[in-house]
């Protein structure tokens, strides 16, 4: 078996991309780079487009018992329950994270009260990062925001755990064109830049290290994190002075 050996993982890509398939996504152009590197090392991924669900709105895991008529968050979350690595894509708008990508977070959110076998809440053992793309500054900003809200509600953060690409300010070209204006450009948009290339591939493989080492040591240890646990009367042990 090889040193590094991923191919028990799944991954799952999340485009909060505002355009519908099968409009072009310059998010999706640098999801894609990533996921060459995942599919290289025999991962399991899926990407998905939040924008062509119907996903109500809301912070309850079944918005269908909350007054609106249609919710497939339900159906998407088992996918997002199955994978190993959660990756959110988003444009940038007005310097943030696309209104799709918030309402995923919410979403997230709302199952996150539920707990495993360990009795732990159901995103530990779970990896999380971004990946961003916009013509104006936000790519940190974004990625703040993202990871923090990931962690928060248990994901496991590994160290850079983002990557982005970013035009010049205004209007112009985007990530993966080909063309600006009628006119055909030498090489699409930001396939060159170094940066944004590396640091696609150090988010990409840290998240698989952190991935795999969760997952070969049975997730996050569950001493002391266990609501189960808390609930049955433990929380006294952990929070007495006399035990510390």
């Amino acid at each position: 078996m090889k040193k590094n050996d991923f191919s028990d993982l799944k991954v799952l890509y999340i485009n909060c991309t505002l355009k519908k398939s099968p409009q072009n996504s310059h998010t999706s152009n640098l999801i894609a780079v990533s996921k060459a590197i995942m599919e290289k090392e025999n991962v399991d991924v899926e990407e998905i487009r939040f924008i062509d669900h119907k996903i109500a709105s809301g912070i309850y895991p079944d918005m269908t018992e909350h007054g609106w008529d249609e919710d497939e968050w339900p159906q998407l979350f088992e996918k997002v329950r199955a994978a190993d690595i959660l990756i959110v894509g988003t444009p940038i708008w007005l310097g943030e994270k696309s209104s799709e990508a918030q309402k995923l977070i919410e979403r997230l959110y709302a199952m996150s009260g539920q707990t495993n076998e360990k009795g732990q809440y159901i995103y530990y053992g779970k990896v999380g990062g971004c990946i961003i793309t916009g013509n104006e500054d936000g790519v940190k900003h974004c990625a703040m925001g993202i990871l923090y809200s990931l962690q928060h509600i248990g994901y496991s953060v590994p160290p850079q755990a983002d990557a982005g690409w970013i035009g010049a300010v205004g209007p112009g070209p985007s990530y993966g064109d080909k063309e600006w204006n009628g006119e055909e450009l030498k090489t699409p948009v930001g396939f060159d830049s170094d940066f944004t290339n590396r640091n696609t591939t150090f988010m990409t493989y840290n998240l698989l290290h952190l991935a795999s080492l969760l997952k070969k040591n049975g997730g996050f240890p569950n001493y002391g994190n266990s609501r189960e646990q808390w609930n049955d009367g433990t929380r006294w042990e952990f929070t007495n002075p006399e035990y510390r």
